[in-house]
């Protein structure tokens, strides 16, 4: 079964097998296979004319228009550090206390882990609860009997 094909990058003739570009390792496919490639370096894709031999002028990009950074590499993701004395963690993004406006690590977020300086009540019902627990904890290890069902801490929304 052998039917003649003409490539129609080089011109020559091929089985069916060895046809396409890759299989005859052809030397002109670069004038017929269009592709985009993209820089190894900025991974930004490099327009290529037909006829152009794309790995000249993705060369010629790494030379001149390449936006490649190389000290971009190095930069520090976790540059937000905790302000609780003692702690020297850091976080990706900033994690700012509603109540005096610090930024603190994932374990001191809340007013109670850093000894919070900022108004003296809770911001949310979520601190408002664990406030609550709190007191209630305290009172039953003293031996105190009952809570109020309405604490005197305030809570707004």
């Amino acid at each position: 079964d052998f039917l003649p094909l003409k490539c129609d990058a080089c011109g020559e003739v091929f089985c069916k097998n060895h046809i396409r570009y890759d299989d005859h390792e052809c030397r002109s496919a670069y004038k017929k296979n269009v592709q985009v490639p993209v820089c190894p370096l900025c991974n930004a894709p490099v327009p290529v004319q037909k006829g152009e031999i794309p790995d000249i002028v993705v060369g010629a990009h790494m030379d001149k228009d390449c936006k490649y950074n190389p000290a971009q590499q190095k930069q520090r993701i976790f540059t937000n550090k905790c302000l609780k004395p003692g702690c020297k963690r850091k976080e990706m993004m900033r994690v700012v206390c509603e109540q005096c406006g610090g930024n603190f690590c994932i374990k001191h977020r809340h007013p109670l882990d850093h000894d919070c300086k900022g108004s003296s009540h809770p911001t949310s019902k979520a601190g408002y609860a664990a406030l609550m627990r709190a007191s209630q904890t305290a009172l039953k290890s003293t031996g105190a009997i009952g809570v109020p069902s309405h604490g005197s801490l305030q809570h707004n929304r």
